[in-house]
């Protein structure tokens, strides 16, 4: 067993005005299995570049082992060759027999190895990347959101695989994976940083009970402070009506004072002030016993949704239905029968490249919303007249430029789109960012404000939560519980489907 040091460490982004890290000091031993929990925006892959040298940082990172990391780079012009012929570039002395080894525990073929990267699908690179990354010895795996983009199937099979190693440190939102694969738990807090033992529930749970003990101790340090407060004025205007008193008297009123009186006067004014001073200092104390209580605090404020009522119980109707891309002779998705009624929350399940995504795109085509050309070849598909789409796409990638101009292009109304951004937890600063700055995270939360921000018949979310943190998630559950819009969704999170779906559609 081998400790990893992390020590005063201090990092920023060149030009960048905030602090990722600073002055964070924390270690985690190199045969853990650690899950790396935290927000959009706070480092988590950052950190992973840092161990693994690629930036300058402030402090000390000690570590007696050699760090590798997953997903690997491909450059493009691998893509047409062969995993077998590249495995020495993407880790130095790879040996293939260990690589088909760890694919046989993945339930993949070696023959993955010998087909052009570029036509496998996206569970089977992910595959063959784990299998080439766990292939060494003695090395610490750095493992990046290793699921997103992948289907049911394939995120259990790589929940069993990493279930069964060590020595790993695991970026992911999911839940249900962390708790299956983790054994400690580093979490980057809004303020701090905590290594503890356990998955995620157990330290979710740990968290629960202390923020109610810091929100009880914090409204016990809060009556006392008032208590204090009355007490210094009550004191301090005592003091001051007493102090009144010393210059000036009316003999015929006060026929016993005299000038020997003030000196009395005098004494009895300092300790009353002294009393004042007292309760200052005390209620200065409290304060800063109060202070810190509730910076790692998670208050996820409610999200807002405002779907909009349509005149018919059914919106969407598809019989025997069969489409596929203009220009492709094949099609992708096959005599597929569905309907959705008002109220529904209907998750599609099924493998990649089941034409869950090509049903998405021919409802929006009939709605008159997709630029892309998918066919309907064959059978029906009704969408009602007039429906209003709200969509989320997978794709990131277009999203450039600055708040205000992505909402000038949206037609969306700015002040409510930021509000929404702010209640997901973006950071005010970010909002002077260009958008290709984000993170892929805090660009998702940019495509789920808009979708929130618009009103709607139906909400049409397409894998809405790649990237997207575990607090968030817990928020939309909420607010889709309580809301309960007209939803049609595509995504793989087991406890985000068990929570919203009113019904899962196998495809």
């Amino acid at each position: 067993m081998s400790r990893i040091q992390v020590t005063d460490l201090t990092f920023c982004y060149e030009g960048s005005f905030d602090d990722i890290f600073e002055q964070v000091s924390f270690a985690f031993d190199s045969d853990w299995r650690v899950g790396l929990i935290g927000r959009n925006g706070k480092g988590k892959t950052t950190f992973l570049r840092l161990l693994l040298g690629e930036y300058a940082y402030a402090g000390d990172i000690s570590s007696p082992v050699r760090f590798d990391y997953f997903p690997y780079e491909i450059p493009e012009e691998r893509m047409a060759q062969c995993a077998w012929e590249f495995l020495q570039e993407l880790k130095g002395g790879c040996e293939e027999w260990r690589v088909i080894c760890e694919l046989s525990k993945l339930n993949a073929s070696a023959e993955l190895l010998y087909r052009p990267f570029g036509s496998l699908s996206h569970g089977e690179r992910t595959k063959v990347l784990l299998a080439v990354l766990f292939s060494g010895e003695n090395d610490f795996l750095l493992v990046d959101e290793p699921t997103n983009h992948l289907d049911q199937a394939a995120r259990e099979t790589v929940k069993q695989y990493l279930k069964g190693k060590r020595s790993f440190l695991l970026v992911s939102h999911d839940r249900d994976l962390l708790d299956a694969c983790v054994d400690h738990v580093l979490v980057l807090n809004r303020k701090s940083i905590e290594v503890q033992n356990g998955n995620f529930s157990v330290w979710w749970e740990n968290k629960a009970r202390r923020d109610h003990f810091a929100e009880a101790e914090n409204e016990k340090h809060r009556r006392e402070i008032a208590a204090l407060r009355r007490a210094v004025d009550q004191s301090g205007r005592w003091a001051q009506k007493n102090e009144n008193t010393k210059i000036g008297f009316d003999p015929a009123r006060e026929p016993d004072r005299c000038k020997g009186t003030r000196p009395y006067i005098g004494a009895k004014t300092k300790k009353m002030q002294k009393r004042v001073k007292s309760y200052e200092k005390r209620m200065e104390r409290e304060i800063e016993a109060k202070e810190g209580l509730l910076e790692d605090l998670e208050r996820p404020v409610p999200l807002r949704l405002y779907p909009l009522s349509y005149h018919k119980e059914r919106l969407v109707l598809a019989k025997e239905l069969s489409a596929g891309y203009a220009g492709s002779g094949r099609g992708v998705l096959e005599g597929f029968s569905f309907e959705l009624k008002q109220g529904e929350r209907v998750f599609l399940h099924g493998e990649n490249g089941c034409g869950k995504s090509t049903f998405f795109k021919a409802l929006l085509g009939r709605a008159g919303r997709s630029e892309e050309q998918v066919e309907v070849r064959s059978g029906e598909l009704l969408v009602g007249a007039g429906l209003v789409i709200s969509y989320i796409d997978q794709d990131t990638g277009f999203l450039r430029g600055s708040i205000p101009d992505f909402c000038r292009r949206r037609r969306l109304d700015e002040s409510l789109f930021c509000a929404l951004l702010r209640q997901l937890d973006l950071e005010r600063v970010q909002f002077a960012k260009g958008m290709e700055e984000f993170s892929e995270g805090q660009k998702k939360k940019v495509l789920l404000a808009a979708s929130l921000a618009t009103p709607a018949h139906l909400y049409l979310w397409d894998e809405p939560l790649n990237y997207i943190d575990v607090f968030s998630r817990m928020q939309l559950e909420t607010l889709l519980t309580v809301v309960r819009p007209t939803m049609l969704v595509v995504e793989h999170d087991v406890r985000f489907r068990e929570t919203v779906a009113t019904r899962v559609v196998e495809m």
